[in-house]
């Protein structure tokens, strides 16, 4: 479903990771771990087309990637369930799928609630559910556990393996363990580039002064 070849990838024209390969099927998890700064955010960034790379491949089907950032990208004045059916009619998924996602994340008491008027940890439930709505296979999320409790990262952890058990992939960066037996865990550090006197990644130099 998902596949990088010796890719390279820079933030703010800087090279911050290189020679990065791995590949995700279906019903795979992919786990991303690293120090902060280490280009986590930047790779999910590259592999959803926000960004190109320096170098290197993405194969990856046209539409096939959802990507869940830090922001949670409701609309304040909408209320919970009015969020999620605007996100599925943006994607073409049905009322059915808003009200498995509503339970999915324990959503159905706030259903009436207007975003604004939601803790952190609710907006963030709301935020992920959108998720299910986008219909597709494979999942980019960046630290997706943030602002939520202890049973809210349970319920967000079976709603990725019941993705996972329907064929879907996801790559997830995160240092919470999901408990997720399908994820592999790839340790970013070693792919830190190299600073461009010691052979770094090409172009990567230039860029960071254009």
């Amino acid at each position: 479903m998902l596949e990088v070849r010796d890719l390279a990838i820079a933030r703010g024209g800087i090279a911050v990771l290189e020679r990065l390969s791995f590949r995700v099927g279906p019903g795979q998890a992919l786990v991303l771990r690293g120090p902060n700064g280490c280009g986590k955010t930047t790779l999910l960034r590259t592999l959803s087309g926000l960004q190109p790379p320096l170098d290197g491949q993405v194969t990856l089907a046209a539409d096939s990637l959802a990507y869940a950032s830090h922001a949670d990208g409701l609309k304040p004045t909408l209320s919970v369930t009015e969020n999620l059916m605007f996100w599925a009619a943006v994607f073409g998924t049905g009322r059915a799928a808003v009200e498995t996602a509503t339970d999915r994340m324990n959503l159905r008491p706030l259903a009436a609630r207007a975003a604004q008027n939601l803790s952190a940890g609710q907006k963030r439930r709301l935020g992920l559910a959108r998720m299910m709505l986008t219909g597709r296979p494979v999942w980019a999320l960046d630290e997706p556990t943030v602002s939520l409790d202890a049973a809210s990262v349970a319920l967000f952890a079976a709603m990725v393996r019941a993705h996972l058990e329907n064929g879907g992939a996801a790559v997830i960066a995160t240092h919470i363990d999901l408990g997720l037996a399908e994820a592999e865990i790839l340790d970013l550090a070693p792919f830190k580039a190299r600073p461009p006197s010691q052979g770094g990644s090409k172009g990567a130099f230039d860029e960071a002064f254009a």
